[in-house]
């Protein structure tokens, strides 16, 4: 259970506010670290247990373990190193069943983030989505929005992205959950 509390507190602040912990970010995201260790007051094999098990593959070390980041889902501006993707399918995005009205009105939005975050399967989007409550699993025109000029990214850890999603790419809702 602390591991747990420790990750989300990692998760803050290597996605959202590291200056709250006196961290400081490189432009591609990372943290050293050695600073880490001694900000959560963990020893590295603790650290190592984070990045293995976390549940969404958050956090990636660099090639020699010095540094350490998060791969996606920041509010901040650094450069993940993103790879621009051609999805060749559809998508699916998880989101709140409150939400819906106001998505079918503006899109699937970024809010404070740097993107929006779909996946490639329903279960997975369903898992994102039933964090907020009652879930509702959207299928998205991947392939239409890159072909009308919209790009997507993926991350390391198999999150696709993209700076938001105009309401006519929705398809449908494949998934409810009261």
């Amino acid at each position: 259970m602390e591991l747990i509390k420790q990750s989300k507190f990692l998760s803050k602040i290597l996605r959202h506010d590291p200056k709250s912990a006196g961290v400081i970010l490189d432009k591609n995201g990372y943290a050293s670290v050695s600073e880490i260790i001694k900000i959560l007051k963990i020893k590295k094999s603790e650290l190592d247990e984070i990045v293995e098990t976390n549940d969404k593959k958050r956090f990636e070390y660099d090639i020699h373990q010095q540094r350490i980041r998060a791969r996606q889902g920041h509010s901040i501006e650094v450069d993940v190193e993103l790879l621009e993707f051609i999805p060749t399918q559809s998508l699916f995005h998880g989101t709140a069943y409150k939400n819906l009205n106001s998505i079918y009105k503006t899109g699937i939005n970024k809010a404070k983030r740097n993107h929006v975050h779909l996946s490639d399967n329903s279960e997975t989007a369903f898992t994102v989505g039933k964090r907020h409550g009652s879930s509702v699993v959207l299928e998205i025109d991947a392939v239409k929005m890159v072909e009308d000029g919209l790009k997507f990214f993926k991350s390391n850890n198999g999150v696709y992205l993209t700076e938001n999603i105009p309401p006519q790419y929705i398809l449908k809702e494949t998934e409810k959950i009261n």
